[in-house]
Order: C-alpha cells, then sequence, then structure tokens
C-alpha cells in the first residue's frame, strides 16, 4: 500500500487553513475507515463536525489508498445547489446565493450544472433543505476533493480552492440568512423540478394532534388512504406510507399497501412485496396517514373509530405532569395572562475578573495568545491550575482546601483548548508536568491510580459533557465509568483527611485500598452547553456530586480574533512565582507534600489566616444560606446551596495564595470575591436544572421543548423549524409535548394564512410586565 499523499499534504493544509476534515471512501460520497486491507463505513464520523482535526488523524489518513477529503459542516455551511436539468437555474440561484449570503470564492462543481458554495457560520447550525436546494449544517459533510461517483472525474473548484482559503476569509452568514435564500431559491424552482413528496402535519386539527397510539383501525386507514395521492411520489415518502400502514394495523395492513402502491405507474409488484417484508415500524403509524389525509381534505365520519388502543378511564397521559409544569417548575405565571417567564440568565457580577496575583497574569497570558479570547475560561482553568499547585501545603483556618471542581462552557469551535495549552506550557516550563494527570480518565481505578502517583493532580479533561453522560447514565455505562463521578465526590470531600479507598478480594488490585493523605484533585472540563446541561439527570442534582462544580459560562462565544496568536512564551517572572507556589512560598521546609500514598507520611499544610472583615463576611454568607437552605427544604436544590459557603472559601482561598505565596492571609476583598463567583455559579446552575433537568424521559421532553421555544424568543418559530429542533422525539411523542404545553399555557399555536398551505407559528404567550 502506498501512501496517499494527495490526503496527507491536502488534508494537512486544510487543517492549517481552520476546517475540520474527514476521509471519504474512494468514488463515494460516503465518510471511511480503512481497517483490514478493506474500507468500511466510519460510524461515528460526524464528532468532526464540533472539533478539530488534529494531525495525528492526517498523518493516519495520509496511509489509506486514494481516499478523498470531506468537510465537516458546522462551523463552514455548505450551499447545495442539486439541480440538474438545467444550467440556466443553477447560474441564476448561484447568482441569488451570492447576492444575499456574499460573493464567495469558494465554489465546487461536481456533476454540472450542480454546484456547491461554502460560507462561514456567525455560530453553527443544523442543516435543512428546500428541494432542491439544501442548506448542509452542523451533522453533515460535504466532498471537498476525490472522484464524483457518477462522473468518473474530480470536483473541481473553478474559482478559487479551499486549500487556498483560510475559514476566517469565507463570507459569514447566519442561520436566518440561510433560510431566506433557501425560501428564495426554492420559489425560483419550476414545479416540474421540483421533487414530489409528502409533508406530515402541516395543518391538522387541534384534535388529532395528540393520537396516544400508533395503531389504527383498518376501516380508518382505508378511508383515509383514498386522501394521500400516490403519483410519481419520492421513493422515501412511498417507503413512509408503507411503514405506517404496517406501524397502524400490523401485517393485515398489507391489502391497503398492496393496493395504494399500485395506483402509481411505477409500482413493481416484487419490489412492493420485498419492501413490505422489510418493514419493521415502531414509531409510525395511523398517525401519520391521517394527518396527510387531514391536510387534503378528509373529514372523518363521527362514528369512525380512528386509533386502535383506548385511552384508559379517560385518563390525560401527561395530567401529573402538567400539575407539576404548573406549580414546581422554575416559570412564574403572569396574573392577568398565566404567561410563563423564565428568570433571564444573569452576566456573570462586576468584578469577576479582578483576581490580581499570579492568576490575573495567567489570564493575560491566555488572551494575548489565544486566536479568540476567553477569559471566563482562562479564569476556571487559571483558578484550578493554582488549586492543584497549592494542594497539601496550605489550608484555611477551617481546613478547607484548594481542591477545586470548575466547568468552562463554551460553544464548539470557541477556543476552549487554549487556556490548557497555556497551563501545559507553564508548567513544563516550570519542571512542575508531575501535576499534570490525563486528558481524559478511563476508569475509577484509573483515577485512584493518577492520585496514589501524585496526591495534587490537575486534570484537564475536553469534552466533559460527553463524559459527564456516560457516567451519570448507570443503567447502560458499565461500573468503571460509573464509578469515575462517584470517586470525584469522595476525593472532594476528603481532601483535608486521609481517603482509603475500597476493599477488593486479594486476587485483585491490593493497591486500591492504598491510604492516600489529604487528596487534592483538581478538574477542569470543558463542554458545549448542549452536551453538558442535557447529559445531567435528576440524580445528579440529589447525590451533590453537581453541586461541587463551578459552572462557568462564556460572554461571548465567538469574540474578535487577536491579530498575533499561537506562540505562548511565559516571562521568568510567572514561571518562579508559580514555582513559589509550587514549593509552599518557600516555607514547608521538609514537607512531603508531594510524595504519594505511603502510609508513613504525614502532610503538615501552611495555615492562611483570615482578617476579622473576612470572617464576618463568611459569617454572613453562613446565616444567609442556613435561611435559604431551610425556605429550599423538599425541593432537590439544597445540595447546591449547601456548597457556596465551601466553593467561596475555596477560591478566597487561592485568591490570597495568588497574591501573597510567601505569607498569605484571606482579606475581606477575597472573602467577597470567592462569595460573589460563587453565588453567581450556583444560581446559574439552579436556574438551568431547572429548565432541562427531569426525572424522567416524558418530562425532558416537555422541557427541553419549552426551552427551544424560550430561546426562540418573542417572535417565537414556525411549525417546521420546532420540527427540525425536535429530532429527539418522534412526531408523536411531539404532537402530545405541543399539546400538553398549549394546555398549560405555557406556550401559543397558532396558524398564519400565506400565500399557499397555512403554516403553525409557536411561541410563548405575551406578558403585560417584563420579569425584573
Amino acid at each position: 500500500m502506498t501512501t496517499n499523499n494527495f490526503m496527507a499534504q491536502l488534508g494537512a493544509t486544510l487543517v492549517d487553513r481552520g476546517y475540520a476534515i474527514l476521509p471519504i471512501q474512494p468514488s463515494t460520497k460516503k465518510p471511511g475507515m480503512y481497517r483490514l486491507g478493506a474500507w468500511q463505513d466510519y460510524p461515528k464520523w460526524s464528532r468532526h463536525c464540533e472539533r478539530d482535526t488534529t494531525e495525528n488523524e492526517v498523518d493516519i489518513w495520509g496511509d489509506w489508498p486514494e481516499a478523498g477529503i470531506g468537510i465537516a459542516a458546522g462551523r463552514v455551511i455548505g450551499i447545495d445547489i442539486d439541480v440538474l436539468q438545467s444550467q440556466d437555474l443553477a447560474v441564476q440561484i448561484e447568482g441569488l446565493a451570492k447576492r444575499l449570503l456574499g460573493d464567495t470564492p469558494a465554489v465546487r462543481i461536481g456533476h454540472a450544472p450542480k454546484r456547491l458554495l461554502v460560507y462561514r457560520a456567525a455560530q453553527p447550525f443544523s442543516g435543512f433543505k428546500y428541494p432542491p436546494i439544501e442548506v448542509l449544517g452542523l451533522g453533515q459533510q460535504f466532498i471537498a476533493y476525490g472522484i464524483h461517483p457518477n462522473t468518473g472525474q474530480p470536483y473541481v473548484w473553478p474559482v478559487q480552492t479551499l486549500a487556498d482559503i483560510a475559514i476566517e476569509e469565507l463570507p459569514v452568514i447566519t442561520e436566518a440568512q440561510a433560510r431566506e435564500f433557501a425560501r428564495q431559491a426554492y420559489e425560483m424552482v419550476p414545479l416540474a423540478l421540483r421533487p414530489k413528496s409528502l409533508g406530515v402535519g402541516l395543518k391538522a386539527p387541534a384534535e388529532f394532534a395528540n393520537l396516544p397510539e400508533q395503531r389504527g383501525t383498518f376501516e380508518a386507514v382505508q378511508d383515509a388512504l383514498l386522501f394521500v395521492a400516490n403519483q410519481d411520489l419520492d421513493y422515501d415518502s412511498w417507503v413512509r406510507i408503507g411503514m405506517a400502514i404496517k406501524g397502524a394495523l400490523a401485517e393485515a395492513g398489507w391489502p391497503l399497501f398492496e393496493a395504494w402502491s399500485a395506483s402509481s405507474v411505477k409500482n413493481d409488484v416484487k419490489t412492493t412485496a420485498k419492501s413490505w417484508s422489510s418493514f419493521a415500524p415502531q414509531r409510525i403509524g395511523a398517525g401519520t396517514i391521517y394527518k396527510l389525509a387531514l391536510d387534503q381534505g378528509w373529514v372523518p365520519a363521527q362514528d369512525l373509530q380512528l386509533n386502535g388502543e383506548v385511552v384508559m378511564n379517560g385518563h390525560h397521559p401527561a395530567e401529573e405532569l402538567l400539575q407539576a409544569l404548573q406549580t414546581q417548575s422554575p416559570i412564574t405565571l403572569d396574573a392577568s395572562s398565566a404567561a410563563p417567564v423564565l428568570p433571564p440568565p444573569k452576566p456573570l457580577p462586576s468584578g469577576w475578573d479582578q483576581v490580581g496575583g499570579v492568576i490575573a497574569d495567567m489570564m493575560a497570558l491566555m488572551a494575548t495568545t489565544a486566536k479568540r479570547p476567553q477569559p471566563v475560561l482562562a479564569l476556571g482553568a487559571s483558578l484550578c491550575a493554582v488549586g492543584a499547585l497549592m494542594g497539601r501545603k496550605y489550608r484555611t483556618e477551617s481546613n478547607t482546601r484548594s481542591n477545586l471542581y470548575v466547568v468552562g462552557i463554551a460553544e464548539s469551535g470557541a477556543g476552549k483548548n487554549h487556556s490548557r495549552m497555556v497551563i501545559n506550557e507553564l508548567f513544563r516550563r516550570a519542571g512542575l508536568l508531575q501535576y499534570l494527570g490525563g486528558n481524559k480518565i478511563a476508569s475509577g481505578a484509573g483515577l485512584i491510580a493518577a492520585i496514589q502517583r501524585q496526591p495534587a493532580s490537575l486534570f484537564q479533561l475536553d469534552e466533559f459533557g460527553m463524559f459527564l453522560s456516560a457516567a451519570a447514565d448507570r443503567k447502560r455505562s458499565p461500573r468503571y465509568i460509573c464509578e469515575i463521578l462517584d470517586l470525584m465526590t469522595e476525593l472532594y470531600t476528603t481532601s483535608g483527611t486521609t481517603y482509603f479507598g475500597v476493599e477488593y478480594a486479594s486476587t485483585q488490585n491490593n493497591n486500591a485500598h492504598r491510604a492516600i493523605h489529604q487528596p487534592c484533585a483538581c478538574i477542569y472540563g470543558t463542554t458545549t452547553p448542549v452536551h453538558f446541561w442535557q447529559a445531567l439527570q435528576a440524580s445528579n442534582v440529589a447525590d451533590g456530586s453537581l453541586a461541587r462544580f463551578l459552572i462557568l459560562q462564556s460572554e461571548r462565544d465567538f469574540p474578535d480574533s487577536n491579530e498575533v496568536f499561537g506562540v505562548i512564551d511565559p516571562s521568568q517572572a510567572l514561571i518562579d512565582r508559580l514555582a513559589l507556589i509550587h514549593q509552599g512560598g518557600g516555607q514547608l521546609g521538609g514537607n512531603l507534600a508531594d510524595v504519594g500514598a505511603i502510609d508513613e507520611v504525614l502532610v503538615e499544610p501552611r495555615v492562611v489566616p483570615a482578617s476579622a472583615a473576612a470572617r464576618a463576611a463568611f459569617k454572613e454568607l453562613d446565616q444567609s444560606m442556613l435561611e435559604r437552605l431551610r425556605a429550599s427544604q423538599g425541593t432537590g436544590y439544597s445540595s447546591i446551596l449547601a456548597r457556596i459557603e465551601e466553593n467561596a472559601s475555596k477560591l478566597a482561598l487561592i485568591r490570597a495564595v495568588s497574591r501573597d505565596p510567601v505569607t498569605p492571609q484571606i482579606e475581606d476583598h477575597d472573602a467577597h470575591w470567592g462569595i460573589m463567583l460563587s453565588r453567581h455559579c450556583a444560581e446559574l446552575t439552579i436556574r438551568e436544572v431547572r429548565a432541562r433537568v427531569s426525572e424522567n424521559q416524558v418530562e425532558s421532553n416537555h422541557k427541553r421543548a419549552l426551552q427551544i421555544v424560550r430561546d426562540a424568543g418573542g417572535r417565537g418559530l414556525s411549525r417546521s423549524e420546532f420540527t427540525r429542533r425536535t429530532q429527539f422525539m418522534d412526531h408523536r411523542q411531539r404532537d402530545g409535548v405541543l399539546h400538553t404545553l398549549a394546555e398549560a399555557r405555557l406556550i401559543e399555536v397558532s396558524t398564519i394564512p400565506t400565500g399557499g398551505r397555512p403554516s403553525q407559528w409557536i411561541k410563548l404567550p405575551e406578558i403585560e410586565e417584563p420579569y425584573v
């Protein structure tokens, strides 16, 4: 096998230009992997849409023969003009795109006159279709270089190739702009050139919006199919109807599908029978057929039984949830309009970045060397790094330690990894690499082994939301993954004493029971908001594992870029000050704080005193928290409130040592700063938990759907856009959620007349007074 220089060289250039690439199977449009001498499908390729391509990946792919190069969409958006029959029309739509979206030089031709234009997303968004126009976004890809499977010829870039265009040079577009272009482009396409397909449920009456089961009756399905025409339909629509009939009637529906399919001139008897036998629908059924028929004017007789199942005792399936939404959710209701108002997220309090000392210098270094400065994430990373260096060397008068757990949240592509890179370089220059744990934790045993080796360790974890999703799923994840979160909770609590580990049988790993004196594990995880909040479960709130984390969310995901960035060259003064903290301010004198899990080691950290004003601030906090804890009893949020004071003490301790590691003292401004930041993080956590975290899947669907409507703002969003954003539900679940939320007056669903078929619009009810 020879090296694929095409991939190795061109791929590296594209990565340098800022594109996320992936390998494409030869002469296809599918991402692939080369294994055991043969090409096969690449099942998890879509992850490249949300992260950078690594040099190691390009090196590996360079050895795969004849691989094409695809571009993972998300940060870049592909405008696919899939018009083959008319050269003039394809050129006209390209012109429309350049007028509305910008004159991009990145135009790719595969099977002319079809063409694809490339733009940069102001903020990544999912793709959508207005056939034959398709906008390719998150979770999708397009071919940049390779052989077209139909023409047998290479893809060409007639104006300028992507390898010559940095991603920052592409015109920037928003999702709203892309949708407006697609709408206008679709109107330019003659009816004869538009694919014939069936939409589902665009204007069904409200009484059919919440069918409880997918099953139907033979008579109702037969009657409804008379209104579902089968004239030159596309294949996907034909399959959908077949699956809906089988989902509604099982094998008893075969005569109906056979007859309906035979009404088309394209019907093939053998293909119809073979397809029917392969259908195995689990979520699609009678509701799909009924809605299509209703769209075409079907009015079922009053005595016609539509559903094959009976709702038990007339009980509404979401009655308890409706009650919970009205009485227990964080949504407040305006007395006059009963409209839901969610408290808006509060910005970081003024002075959050006034930390001073070594941390301020580290944040400044991160800001000046980053392409896109992220000061909030820089603060979180610096706090954890200094906390690890202080581990087992400093404590407060109440024995609080510097072990800190922080989650930094920002969108994909916002520059979350730069702070970690700066920490790595600083520790390398200072000779402190022993403090750095792995970038991933594979098991609970792995975490304990790392702490045994180096009791004060910093773990900088990327994709923390994905890790949390696996660790919190005790039903499906293996025990060694779930143990990681449990051990994090235990290590946090035992930082001021001794951790004794787990007892195993003599044939297993006895080292796990080795005592670890005063462990100091600092964890800095980064993640996207969707991955993090969706990963949380109610159990994380109840068991206190979430309460131990300070959640810091970027104030601006995509700030202006620095003109000069990339080179990390810290001053010697900064390196020396980090080393001084590692040495305990030079006053530990023979202390064994860096020695691992040896029973004879007795660690004696320095006590950092607090001024009278600082002690008074913490006393006042304790009294106010006691009142809130009593008031929150039974709400599930007491664990988060209970950790505010402890996290504030940790923050004040780290800030004091960062300012003066030799003779540190916690002053009143340290205390107030720590209290301010800890409270903010707790309030953010409680707000998001109330809005997103659920006890079960049904409640989760309702909360996620309601959050999508909130995120759309006062204008709201169309039913089709809501459907696109709620692909985590099937159509029956989606209709039920909308029905329940509308009943609770948490949303309004209205019908808006258009030039053609009326459309539905979803938004929050209007209120008379804004939330204060």
